[in-house]
């Protein structure tokens, strides 16, 4: 089978090569742009966002200065904007009055933040995982179409090439019937230290970075970049690494969630201080197919011939892998038949497709037609890593209403679709 057969996809895949200017100036710019939460990832949407030319940036909001400090110089190489600088993200709001915001916050801020940015009219483009409970989600969810803002999630792998390529050929039949479906991430992170807490530094309101989570000491375990293994803040790995995976399985199949959730983990073996899974498999059954999670921080899997993340289709004619940074690959059944391969097209530094998201978002504003990768999907996705978490702590299997957006068999586990937020802060509705 030719390569060319599979780079013939859309205009999304022709648009991930194109050139792009590098600087662009307040005086072309078209909408009022603010970045809440500019760490590294936030920085990076930042960067497609600017060099799409029709952003100005009015302002950068982050509770620990030294990123906002760092965030503000890489805009300065990139363009002539000189946006505020803010602390507090409801002042940048009511000030600002942003078109576009950017929610690249950890996850326990997700929701609030989205929200309140939607209900000031602003569009938002909101890092995955959407939220950190899965009512929180739906939140967002209702915020978005009572005030038809355009929301995006920031599901890069949707619009990459070869994810694109990749699921033409699935949707194809060339892998026959797919009744099992494996996601997967394994990386091996070695046997971990103990951190102490520590007074936190003058350059971070930890209180407000806490926020709507409980307030737990400050450690630089957790901040900077490690907060994901915190489940006060995050849910993990699953957490992580699902959407985006999940994402795929969903854009595959015209199923909306699975029926059944059943989740185990390991016990603890590193010596760290993390509290979220080391190790975890949950068991997803939809309609017609079976899917399984399962992840490791404790060993990479060597024997494993494709990369250590992705999702395998395992059909009737073969097994396709759907990669990130080695592309796609299938393997077929009949071992006389060539494996047939795609290789990924992703930007530097970071592999990714960012500017590929920013461009469908700046689309829908102007159409007012969804986004390829709406808020509702990424709700979806992001639901079956937060389920996976509610089963863990259930410690049962779950019945899933995937219209109602209930646990069916167990009226009491349904507490773990929401959690109580700390005072000050209120759940939203």
């Amino acid at each position: 089978m030719n390569r060319k057969d599979f780079l013939r996809t859309s205009a999304l895949a022709t648009g991930a090569v194109l050139a792009r200017p590098f600087i662009t100036y307040a005086s072309q710019s078209k909408y009022k742009l603010a970045l809440i939460g500019t760490g590294w990832w936030g920085t990076n949407i930042l960067r497609e966002a600017i060099k799409s030319g029709e952003c100005q940036v009015v302002a950068l909001c982050d509770v620990d200065d030294r990123q906002s400090k760092k965030c503000l110089e890489e805009v300065t190489k990139l363009c002539s904007d000189r946006p505020k600088i803010y602390k507090n993200y409801q002042e940048l709001l009511h000030k600002e009055k942003p078109e576009i915001v950017i929610n690249a916050t950890p996850d326990h801020w997700h929701a609030l933040i989205a929200i309140d940015a939607m209900k000031a009219g602003a569009h938002v483009y909101l890092e995955k995982p959407i939220s950190h409970t899965l009512n929180e989600g739906k939140a967002i969810v209702k915020t978005a179409r009572d005030t038809q803002r355009i929301c995006i999630a920031g599901f890069h792998r949707r619009y990459s090439p070869h994810n694109v390529s990749g699921q033409e050929f699935l949707k194809s039949g060339k892998v026959g019937t797919i009744k099992e479906v494996r996601a997967f991430v394994t990386y091996s992170y070695g046997p971990g230290k103990i951190i102490a807490d520590e007074q936190a530094p003058t350059e971070i309101d930890w209180n407000a970075w806490c926020g709507p989570a409980p307030l737990v000491p400050y450690n630089s375990s957790i901040h900077p970049r490690s907060w994901r293994q915190h489940l006060e803040f995050a849910n993990g790995q699953l957490g992580d690494w699902g959407p985006h995976w999940f994402d795929q399985i969903l854009w595959w199949t015209e199923e909306i969630a699975p029926k059944k959730i059943f989740s185990i983990t390991t016990d603890k073996t590193r010596t760290d201080n993390n509290n979220a899974p080391e190790s975890q498999i949950v068991v997803y059954d939809f309609e017609d197919f079976s899917c399984t999670w399962e992840h490791s921080i404790l060993n990479g899997r060597p024997t494993q011939k494709s990369e250590n993340v992705g999702v395998y289709f395992h059909g009737t004619e073969g097994t396709f892998h759907m990669g990130w940074i080695n592309g796609w690959t299938f393997y077929p059944r009949d071992k006389n038949k060539e494996i047939i391969h795609q290789d990924a097209k992703l930007n530097m530094p970071d592999q990714q497709n960012i500017d590929l998201v920013f461009a469908d978002l700046l689309k829908s504003i102007k159409s007012k037609e969804l986004p390829f990768a709406d808020i509702l999907k990424g709700h979806r996705a992001t639901n079956m890593c937060l389920l996976g978490m509610a089963s863990l702590k259930a410690g049962k299997s779950l019945d899933w209403d995937g219209q109602k957006e209930i646990i069916t068999n167990d009226k009491a586990a349904n507490k773990f679709l929401s959690r109580d937020y700390r005072k000050g802060y209120v759940y939203p509705s």
